[in-house]
């Protein structure tokens, strides 16, 4: 990461991983760093010298359809391999940053003085050979005569509407009044607990003959926002401003709902059976302008193409055969060269037509084999297909705060999320990560019976309404995505826990697809992968459960632990009525799982419908 403010050249002020800024320090997230605390700015300021550009025709079209047609690009985060040169070009190559918070505090006991970063009062010490030691410090000497560190301020303020901004410090101390320009703010703690009721904001003015205090903990909760001022409609990472009617809402520094990315995810699918045909297809927008121009020309040309290290391995020769008869199939079939306009968005149906095909595939991104059903599970699992490879792309398109977006529809997600950019964006970030996976399709006639019971009927009936209330509650356009969902998501976090112990991956590393729709076209399974930007992913591990002689015995062990909780009765009876929740017996203690596992933020779950719990059989597929 670099930083262009406040010093007035660039400055590398730490590291960040490339799949860290998609899924946790993104555009608009802030980065604590040792000694300082950054934003990430917008994609106005990247430079994309380095950038790989990234073919997945599929992302680029859902993310046109979400952020425009101007899209043109998918990107990696620019990257240059370090050297052991303390100033290579290396040290130029990164992320912009910006110092946010920007009130600092000093460090020393004795002073805890609060005050803007460009007061004069602090100093930017750079650290030149080791990056994560940049600081400032603050003048009034401590021990030893050294300056003390200037830590970030702890307190921010948000709005559900995306915005951030430093925390009102002279408003909230001063409750709004008129002050002297000459004030100076102190932050103080009191105690060792370290909660909003014992941290102080005092301020040199006097009220009644004494120094000024207020404690953070009237900034908090519903009566905080009362204090607060209304929210000025702040991006820092874009430094604009626009109208904002919502209330500002105080966060800690480093809190987890500060920053939610809004992300799309595909995975790389098969186009043909070879090899030579599926790279051909899958750099088309590429190579198509060689289809136009005569052989010897194209022949000559075609080592200087940028996909060319992908297709080296075949030949010239058999590449350009292989181009003629992509454009002879494309003009037979009048088939566009995808655009984004008019494009299909469904990106789910694709996936499982291909994990469903009767075809096994050997490709470098996607690897498939056929495996047999276990003994005991032929009354509902209708195919078991092991991934031994698999390549996911995802695609960072915005960001909300307060509230996570997982549970939005894809086409409300576009209207609640915070811009990447001022301008509409022409490119956006994405993380390119391989894996392997266990694929398991239910037997359609065997879920449509279960779906035709009364007591499910009943079950959803309640699990809807409870769903409309929540989303009436926060203004969202209800999408109840029915209860097969409810049972496939129950049913892949029960596994997911069964996996975790088995495989040698950490639940956290597991990650679900959940593959849910009734009526025309139905499609009733699910995906359990595991995917990271090395080679970690292709281990084998996760793969060896799903043959036959061990995943019936996984899938009976995790059914067996989801019909008792350590929170029962609690958890067996708890009623999402209550407080318009959306998850019925549920918790961290049986069915939850990590942010990083869970394509729902762990809602629309009910061990209920998987098993018969303590408050009995309420429609129980596996009653």
């Amino acid at each position: 990461m670099s930083s262009p403010a406040p010093a007035p050249t660039s400055l590398r002020v730490g590291e960040l991983r490339p799949s860290q800024l998609l899924h946790t320090y993104g555009v608009g997230s802030v980065a604590d760093l040792p000694n300082l605390s950054v934003m990430v700015l917008g994609l106005d300021r990247w430079e994309l010298g380095n950038a790989t550009t990234l073919q997945e025709d599929r992302l680029l079209a859902a993310v046109r359809r979400r952020l425009g047609a101007q899209v043109t690009t998918l990107r990696t985060p620019p990257y240059t391999p370090e050297t052991t040169e303390v100033f290579g070009d290396w040290t130029r190559v990164g992320v912009p940053v910006g110092l946010f918070p920007r009130w600092l505090r000093c460090s020393r006991e004795q002073c805890n003085q609060l005050a803007p970063a460009d007061s004069g009062l602090f100093d930017l010490v750079p650290g030149f050979y080791r990056p994560e030691e940049t600081r400032f410090v603050h003048g009034c000497f401590g021990n030893k005569g050294g300056r003390p560190t200037a830590v970030p301020a702890r307190f921010l303020t948000a709005c559900p509407a995306g915005h951030m901004d430093d925390f009102p410090w002279m408003y909230f101390v001063h409750r709004g009044q008129e002050h002297p320009s000459d004030c100076t703010l102190t932050l103080v703690e009191r105690g060792t607990t370290g909660e909003a009721a014992n941290i102080f904001v005092q301020c040199t003015c006097e009220v009644d003959g004494r120094p000024r205090s207020r404690s953070m903990a009237e900034a908090m909760g519903v009566r905080g926002e009362q204090e607060l001022p209304a929210c000025r409609g702040h991006h820092p990472h874009l430094s604009s401003f626009e109208s904002c009617g919502e209330r500002l809402r105080t966060i800690v520094l480093g809190a987890t709902n500060s920053w939610f990315a809004a992300q799309l995810r595909v995975f790389s699918l098969p186009r043909a059976e070879e090899p030579l045909a599926q790279a051909v297809r899958e750099y088309w927008q590429l190579l198509e302008p060689l289809a136009a121009v005569p052989a010897e020309a194209a022949r000559v040309l075609l080592p200087t193409q940028t996909s060319w290290p992908e297709l080296e391995p075949y030949g010239v020769e058999a590449v350009w055969q292989e181009i003629t008869r992509e454009a002879q199939r494309r003009a037979a079939e009048h088939a566009p060269t995808p655009s984004g306009a008019g494009e299909d968005f469904d990106l789910a149906t694709p996936e499982w037509e291909a994990f469903t095909s009767p075809h096994q595939y050997d490709l470098p991104d996607f690897t498939t084999a056929h495996e047999r059903v276990p003994q005991r599970a032929t009354d509902w699992l209708d195919r078991v297909v092991l991934v031994h490879r698999l390549r996911e792309v995802a695609a960072l398109t915005g960001f909300t705060r307060i509230d996570a977006p997982e549970w939005m529809p894809q086409d409300d997600s576009a209207e609640q999320a915070a811009p990447l950019s001022a301008e509409p964006p022409t490119w956006v970030p994405c993380a390119e990560l391989r894996g392997e996976g266990v694929f398991l399709k239910f037997r359609e006639d065997r879920l449509a019976q279960w779906e035709a019971q009364p007591e499910v009927k009943v079950r959803e009936a309640l699990l809807k309404t409870a769903y409309n209330g929540w989303c009436a509650a926060r203004g969202v356009e209800p999408h109840w995505p029915g209860v097969r969902y409810v049972l496939l998501h129950s049913f892949a976090h029960a596994l997911i826990r069964e996996f975790a112990l088995e495989c040698g991956y950490g639940a956290s590393g597991i990650g679900e697809r959940i593959y849910a729709r009734s009526g025309q076209n139905p499609m009733s399974g699910i995906l359990l992968y595991t995917a990271a930007p090395d080679s970690e992913g292709t281990l084998g591990g996760l793969v060896s459960l799903g043959r036959r002689d061990r995943l019936g015995a996984s899938i009976e062990q995790a059914l067996a632990a989801s019909r008792l909780c350590s929170s029962d009765p609690m958890c067996a009876e708890h009623n999402p009525m209550d407080h318009n929740t959306l998850h019925g017996a549920a918790c961290h203690a049986c069915l939850f799982a990590a942010e990083t596992s869970c394509e729902r933020g762990n809602h629309l779950l009910d061990r209920a419908l998987l098993v018969e719990t303590l408050t009995g059989n309420r429609g129980a597929f596996f009653g």
